[in-house]
C-alpha cells in the first residue's frame, strides 16, 4: 500500500500543503511541526522526489545542513562552502536542524531521495554516535562536529585544547573559582567542557559548570540564578557565541562589573565581542577556512570516492581582552 502525503496530513489533523511545509523545512508552529513529524514517523511516508530524476544520476547539489542557521559560526562557514561550490557550479541546499535529531533524520533522508551529489554536514551529538551505521552513499564531510574515527572525512578545531588555553589564561590572571557554561547537543561543546575540566583538575580546582540548549536565552535562564550566589564564579567561560552573549545580558542584568566582579569569554571572535566594553576574551576559530577546506575535501571525495578517510584538525587562537584582566 503506498503512504501518500494525504494519508500524512489525514493523520496530524492538518493540511496537505502544511505537511509539504514541514518536509521542505518551512515555517510552522513547534506543536504543528510535532503532530507532522509524528504521523510521518507511524505512517512511514516518504516523499518521493527521486521520480523526479533517474536514480542513477546525481542532481549537482550540495547540501549543507547545519545546526543552528542563528549561530553567526555557521552563517560564516555557509558563506565559505557556497562560494567554492559557486566556482564550481554546483548549487547549494541548506537544511538548519535546530540541534533536533529528529529533524536532522528527516532531512538526512530527504538528501538522500534527491540524490545529493555530496554533503557538508555539522551533527547534533545524538546522530553523531549513530552516524557510522546509517545507510548513507553520499560523499560527507563532517564539519565542526565529528568523532575523532570513522568513515567519513571532517574538518574540526581541537576544541579540548583552546578551551585548555582559555582557562588557564584565567587561571593566570588570578581567578580561582571559574564557571563553565557549555551546549548540551554537541560533541563539539562536549570536547570544551572536557577541557575545561582538564585545566581545573590540573590544578587542583573544584569545577563548577552547566550544560544547556546552545542559546543566549538558555545562558541567560542558567546564569541569572548561578550569579546571584554568595559564592558565585569569578571568571566565566562559555562553549559558543550565543550562550557569550546571553551570560554578558545576565551579568549586565545583575550589575555586575567586568571583569572587576565577573571576567568572561568564550569562542568565536564576533564582531560584537571587540565593540563592547570592555572587550570580550575569545577563542577564534578559523571558520571561512573550515568551510573552505571542508569543500576541497568534498570534492576530491566526489571525484574519488576510494580515498582513505581524512581528518582535518585546525588551530584556533586566543584573542585577549579586557574582560579577562586582573580583577581589582
Amino acid at each position: 500500500m503506498s503512504i501518500s502525503i494525504n494519508d500524512v496530513a489525514r493523520v496530524a489533523g492538518v493540511s496537505k500543503s502544511t505537511v509539504s511545509r514541514v518536509v521542505a523545512g518551512g515555517a510552522v508552529s513547534a506543536e504543528v511541526r510535532a503532530r507532522v513529524e509524528a504521523a510521518i514517523s507511524q505512517t512511514g511516508y516518504r516523499p518521493n522526489l527521486q521520480a523526479r530524476r533517474l536514480r542513477s544520476q546525481r542532481s549537482g547539489i550540495i547540501a549543507v545542513i547545519v545546526a543552528d542557521i542563528r549561530n553567526p559560526f555557521f552563517t560564516a562557514l555557509i558563506g565559505a562552502v557556497e562560494a567554492v561550490a559557486y566556482q564550481q557550479e554546483l548549487r547549494v541546499m541548506l537544511c538548519n536542524t535546530d540541534e533536533d535529531p529528529a529533524r536532522e533524520a528527516l532531512y538526512l533522508q530527504m538528501m538522500q531521495e534527491e540524490r545529493i551529489s555530496g554533503l557538508i554536514f555539522a551533527p547534533t551529538r545524538t546522530t553523531v554516535g549513530r552516524l557510522e551505521r546509517m545507510q548513507w552513499d553520499a560523499p560527507t564531510v563532517l564539519v565542526d562536529r565529528a568523532p575523532a574515527a570513522g568513515r567519513h572525512d571532517s574538518v574540526v578545531i581541537d576544541n579540548r585544547a583552546a578551551m585548555t588555553e582559555l582557562v588557564t589564561h584565567l587561571l593566570a590572571q588570578g581567578y580561582r573559582r571559574i564557571g563553565g557554561l557549555f551546549g548540551s547537543t554537541s560533541t563539539t561543546a562536549t570536547e570544551r567542557r572536557d577541557g575545561y575540566l582538564a585545566a581545573m583538575q590540573a590544578h587542583g580546582l573544584a569545577p563548577d559548570y552547566r550544560e544547556v540548549e546552545p542559546t543566549a536565552e538558555a545562558a541567560i535562564a542558567a546564569t541569572g540564578p548561578w550569579l546571584a550566589r554568595a559564592d558565585r564564579p569569578q571568571a566565566l567561560v562559555t562553549s559558543n557565541n550565543l550562550l557569550l552573549m546571553g551570560a554578558l545580558k545576565a551579568a549586565r542584568a545583575a550589575g555586575l562589573s567586568i571583569p572587576d566582579q565577573l571576567a568572561l569569554a568564550g569562542f568565536d571572535n564576533e564582531r560584537w565581542t571587540e565593540l563592547v566594553e570592555p572587550g570580550i576574551s575569545v577563542v577564534e576559530q578559523p571558520v571561512e577556512e573550515m568551510g573552505r577546506a571542508a569543500m576541497s575535501l568534498l570534492l576530491e571525495r566526489m571525484k574519488s570516492p576510494e580515498l582513505p578517510v581524512r581528518r582535518l584538525v585546525m588551530s584556533a587562537r586566543c584573542v585577549l581582552r579586557g574582560s579577562t584582566r586582573p580583577a581589582r
